[in-house]
């Protein structure tokens, strides 16, 4: 019998199935997709994150497929701008999310978990006293079930499994949605990826090297269809007094995705027989970069609860929620601040004029975003 079920094959659920496989577990890992596949994403690591690849000894690959990224710029209304180089000489990184996904399941592979693509999670099956005991899905096959002593949910923002066990609920607000898509040609890039707050709300931009770059739009509200998603990136780096010229000689070579709303809440870390772990356990606001971070640090943790629950027949959701709280607890608050700020007008152009007057506070905030404190020279 599968030791543990672990449905998502993003960093979360790679990281997990590459921990428990390495401690001896029997693993099973499936995803929908095919990979390497495409995601919506920054594609950007902080120092932080880049601190857990190197503990996975996934460091050296990621590094060699990625551009170092010093620090950050950050813009707001009225010509406000702040750049900060990370201390210590500690970079973060760009790399494509379809890139860094791939390393991260090849590892978990190489480790010993089986992973199967093509396997789309329907809902999860309980048994007598009401635990997760394995999960309903759909393949190439039929629909079928996959027993599991213990299921690991890291299907994402919308994770089914934990809607359908009423863990996870979108936020009420705020209802943002991203835009993203990949540009050449942008004039004035730098070693610093890039955050243009606006009081509609913000542009991200990630240089990937060659004259690529990640361009992700992120608006308050999203009511019209999909095809005004064009109009909203172009609006986004036409329109605006900073980007426009140096957007003049980009071309935009990839379709765009857009994605919403965002934001995701989660009232618990699990239940008997199921952990969350990713943005199954509560999406975040991208506007950070955290995502990546707390997607790596929370696969570590539920592969430990989880291994926790196979030696005892103890549930460990608790244990896992509690050692996420002690993890993340800081950054959710700092998260927090971040999203009420920029979903107020007002509050953006507050901190706008105070940036232009006194940018010392924001390059503390640019070194808080990167978690250098978890940091380390490579």
């Amino acid at each position: 019998m599968i030791d543990v079920l672990v449905v998502g094959a993003g960093p979360a659920g790679s990281v997990a199935a590459l921990a428990l496989a390495r401690a001896g577990a029997r693993v099973r890992l499936v995803d929908r997709a095919w990979f390497p596949r495409a995601k919506l994403c920054g594609d950007t690591i902080n120092p932080g994150a880049l601190a857990i690849i190197d503990r996975l000894g996934v460091g050296a690959a990621v590094r060699g497929r990625s551009r170092p990224i010093a620090g950050m710029r950050v813009t707001g209304p009225g010509g406000a701008a702040v750049a900060a180089d990370y201390p210590d000489g500690r970079v973060g990184a760009a790399i494509e999310r379809r890139v860094l996904d791939l390393l991260l399941l090849d590892a978990a592979v190489d480790a010993g978990a089986d992973f199967t693509p093509g396997v789309r999670a329907l809902a999860p099956v309980t048994d007598a006293e009401s635990r997760v005991a394995g999960v309903r899905i759909r393949s190439a096959a039929g629909q079928s079930e996959l027993r599991a002593r213990l299921v690991i949910a890291a299907d994402g923002r919308g994770s089914r499994l934990g809607a359908a066990l009423g863990l996870t609920r979108f936020a009420r607000w705020p209802k943002r949605w991203a835009f993203g898509a990949y540009f050449t040609d942008i004039d004035g890039l730098t070693a610093h990826g890039e955050m243009h707050v606006r009081i509609d709300g913000y542009v991200g931009i990630a240089p990937l090297g060659e004259g690529l770059s990640n361009v992700c739009v992120v608006r308050h509200a999203f009511r019209g269809h999909r095809d005004a998603c064009a109009a909203i990136v172009a609006a986004a780096s036409g329109a605006d007094p900073v980007l426009r010229d140096r957007f003049r000689r980009a071309r935009r070579v990839s379709p765009i995705v857009a994605l919403g709303p965002l934001a995701v809440d989660a009232t618990a870390a699990g239940c008997g027989g199921l952990l969350l772990a990713g943005d199954a356990a509560g999406f975040i606001d991208p506007i950070t970069g955290d995502g990546v971070r707390f997607a790596l640090r929370g696969g570590e943790l539920a592969a430990e609860a989880a291994l926790v629950e196979l030696a005892t027949g103890r549930a460990a959701h608790l244990e896992l929620q509690s050692a996420c709280r002690r993890e993340f607890r800081a950054k959710r608050r700092l998260n927090r601040a971040l999203r009420s700020l920029v979903a107020s007008p007002r509050g953006v152009q507050v901190a706008a004029a105070l940036a232009t007057r006194w940018p010392a506070p924001f390059r503390v905030l640019i070194r808080a975003a990167g978690d250098v404190h978890l940091a380390h020279n490579p």
